[in-house]
């Protein structure tokens, strides 16, 4: 099992930037949350809401932003309220609001031309799309050959899916056997065994789209899933465990035992069935499910598992990869016997996709396809945003924020044993739980109140997912404000 304390490492494909001033990462942004309205969201945001309700489903709006206001850490909403934002476009702005060098890319003319004509890229790519490829979205792949470029975590998700199915085909197939007429023919019909009876296994907890194929894998929130066919694949029970961690070793360690017996029988029970697993997803932290983790030996004797049934082991790190658990890619932490075959991403990545070994290649074109495959534009900014990762050395104080920050919710736990329990999680990207859903909820809304934007996951979960440009003072006036709602809900 592991401790409590973050490894502090910085991904091997990163070279170690200069050692610039922590505060030259602020570029101007607001020295503190400040709110102006007797209420939020203020009149201007709710009047604004109901202008959109009157032409599209807005429940889930919270407010509007003013995003030229808006900068580093800090979102102002059109209201004039200031935030701080630890919640951060759910989990998707890397290094702020408005960072000049993510300003500046668009000011390279050959770059807005890569943006206004957007390519297919399946079929038209420009000239220069195999080596930015290679320069910045190979530069910091997790050890696999391959990239499949995507515009969503959801899409890259259901594309890694066809590539599961795809490779698991080809080994019950052979090799070099080209499809029968049977085949081709029962596919367009949805029949086997062009259309095969195979299946995914996926974790209750697990959230991995809202497309209909990523959907049967999602297990977060029923109202994510309400009314929408699903296939019947199999869905294992992922670890709970107890907090303090080096208080409870054993007790997590038999969960982990129990969760991975669990699998294997699922895995044997649809092979009997007739729907052979054809490939495992999970997350390294289940994100919308309640930040739940599990520990590396969890996640080594999981691959183990795909490995003696030739099911390939996708690892969605659409959420945790990017560097806010303090390594590039939050499954760096588990030393796994060798990569996983698919790895997705978007979110902070700023553009979505895969990475993924050689066999999970389709040999076929338009297997894997669509009109866009991405967006060159999107790839543009994840080089500025690299850049900059490099630069600020921005894992490394991923680490040391997460650390400032993770000690004072640990500080904050043991004074308000009754209100807040089970922190946890990896550099920055960090969850507590509250003592039920309302009092999360409750939370949540008080922080708003007093300028501080966070989220809420799973059940009884509140989730941090700064930018990787938090710093520690940020923690501190996080910290002193979450103590506030605190000693006032008590």
């Amino acid at each position: 099992m592991w401790a409590r304390r973050v490894n502090i490492s910085v991904f091997n494909a990163i070279k170690t930037g200069s050692n610039r001033s922590a505060s030259s990462l602020n570029h101007g942004e607001p020295k503190e949350p400040k709110i102006v309205t007797s209420e939020v969201p203020g009149p201007k945001s709710k009047k604004l809401i109901g202008e959109l309700d009157a032409v599209t489903q807005s429940s889930a709006v919270q407010l509007f932003v003013d995003y030229e206001k808006s900068a580093g850490n800090y979102l102002v909403d059109v209201d004039g309220n200031t935030y701080l934002d630890v919640y951060m476009q759910i989990a998707s702005i890397p290094i702020g609001y408005n960072h000049p060098d993510m300003l500046n890319v668009f000011k390279d003319e050959n770059k807005l031309k890569a943006l206004i004509n957007r390519p297919a890229l399946g079929s038209f790519p420009s000239e220069h799309w195999p080596n930015k490829l290679k320069e910045v979205l190979m530069s910091v792949s997790p050890n696999l050959p391959n990239v499949t470029t995507m515009m969503c975590g959801s899409c890259s998700n259901e594309n890694a899916y066809k590539c599961l199915f795809i490779a698991y085909r080809k080994h019950q197939r052979g090799e070099n056997v080209d499809f029968s007429d049977l085949e081709m023919n029962s596919c367009m019909v949805n029949q086997p065994p062009g259309a095969p009876n195979l299946s995914l296994l996926s974790f209750h907890g697990g959230f991995h789209g809202r497309t209909m194929g990523t959907l049967s894998t999602t297990h977060s929130k029923a109202i994510h899933k309400i009314d929408i066919p699903g296939f019947d694949w199999p869905a294992a029970p992922f670890p709970k465990y107890k907090y303090p961690l080096e208080e409870n070793v054993r007790e997590n360690q038999a969960e982990d035992e129990k969760c991975l017996a669990e699998v294997e029988v699922l895995i044997e029970k649809y092979r009997k069935k007739g729907v052979p697993v054809a490939g495992i997803i999970v997350e390294p932290i289940q994100s919308e499910g309640g930040d739940n983790e599990a520990s590396p030996e969890f996640f080594q004797k999981l691959q183990r598992i795909a490995k003696k049934h030739g099911a390939g082991f996708l690892i969605d790190e659409v959420q945790t990869g990017a560097g806010p658990t303090g390594k590039m890619w939050c499954h760096e932490h588990f030393n796994l016997d060798s990569p996983p075959d698919i790895v997705t991403f978007s979110k902070k990545m700023l553009t979505g996709g895969f990475y993924h070994n050689l066999d999970q290649k389709p040999q076929q074109p338009y297997r894997v396809y669509n009109t866009w495959l991405g967006d060159p534009g999107k790839l543009y900014l994840l080089e500025s945003f690299l850049n900059v990762l490099n630069r600020e050395n921005l894992l490394d104080q991923v680490n040391k924020s997460g650390a400032r920050l993770k000690n004072g919710l640990h500080s904050l736990e043991n004074e308000f044993p009754s209100l807040i329990n089970s922190v946890r999680g990896r550099g920055t990207f960090l969850a507590f739980n509250a003592t039920s859903v309302g009092l999360r909820d409750q939370i949540v809304a008080a922080l708003k109140k007093k300028g501080i934007l966070s989220g809420g996951c799973g059940n009884q979960s509140v989730r941090l997912r700064p930018a990787l440009t938090f710093q520690e003072q940020h923690a501190d006036i996080f910290l002193d404000r979450l103590r506030q709602v605190l000693k006032e809900v008590k």
